[in-house]
């Protein structure tokens, strides 16, 4: 695999198109290729989730996407600036209290204390964390510091929003029920999304479309749009359709494993 082609970082063609991977390949200096020929496209009002085994190049896939790490290979284009990043743990500091955190990603970017008040208080409601503003994060449970740390994120509106298993770390009845909050915040929001996860049934109930990729390096070997309307009902996990469609993605994983 040769490594001289430079990712490009520039705005997609459609201003409708947020993410925008052709061939996108990574090749680690020790020689590990994570990933190969990636084609993936992400358009405002989607929600994509990746699903695949551990050691992919899922996560590797998000840092490219957000800026972190430069592709070997392909280009990686963006359709805007204001990307959220949720990741897998959810990096709080420990001295500062709910309020404090949330604030933090507007502070940084230099906005007026009296504005990212007013948006980290905005955000705190919405994730549903109202009345906890003074907490330190160890006075939380997991499932409270996840939501601390999207409310932060959510500060800086994003357009798109990367997440790396922000849930996988949390108990099921946990992590379904912030699956519920994330999906509510997104019908109401509307964000591009790129969601990476093992659970192939949070992919198919948060998703409008799923996209399964092989072992390493990483490529695609199957997508499945989610017929589902927004909002869900948390119940359509149980349904027929649902397990169908589960069926369908476990099926291609395995394959892809293979």
């Amino acid at each position: 695999m040769t490594t001289t082609t430079a990712t490009s970082r520039t705005a997609p063609v459609t201003t409708d198109t947020l993410l925008d991977f052709r061939n996108v390949a990574m090749q680690f200096p020790n020689g590990t290729v994570a990933l190969s020929g990636i084609d993936l496209t992400v358009k405002r009002g989607e929600f994509v989730t990746v699903v695949g085994p551990s050691g992919c190049g899922k996560s590797t896939l998000l840092r490219i996407a957000s800026g972190l790490e430069n592709a070997s290979e392909g280009t990686a284009a963006l359709g805007t600036k204001r990307i959220g990043y949720v990741f897998q743990d959810a990096t709080l500091l420990p001295w500062r209290t709910v309020q404090a955190n949330v604030e933090l990603l507007a502070e940084l970017n230099k906005q007026p204390r009296k504005s990212r008040a007013a948006k980290a208080k905005e955000a705190i409601e919405l994730v549903g964390l109202s009345g906890f503003e003074d907490n330190l994060p160890k006075q939380l449970s997991g499932g409270m510091r996840m939501r601390t740390s999207l409310a932060r994120s959510l500060t800086l509106d994003p357009e798109l929003f990367l997440f790396d298993e922000p849930f996988g770390a949390l108990d099921e009845i946990t992590r379904e029920r912030l699956g519920d909050e994330l999906l509510r915040i997104f019908t109401e929001q509307r964000f591009a999304g790129l969601f990476i996860t093992h659970s192939v049934a949070e992919a198919v109930y948060l998703s409008t479309r799923v996209v399964v990729m092989s072992g390493r390096p990483g490529h695609i070997v199957d997508e499945f749009e989610v017929p589902f309307d927004y909002p869900r009902d948390p119940d359509i996990r149980f349904t027929p359709e649902f397990a169908a469609l589960s069926g369908k993605v476990s099926h291609a994983l395995r394959e892809g494993h293979s």
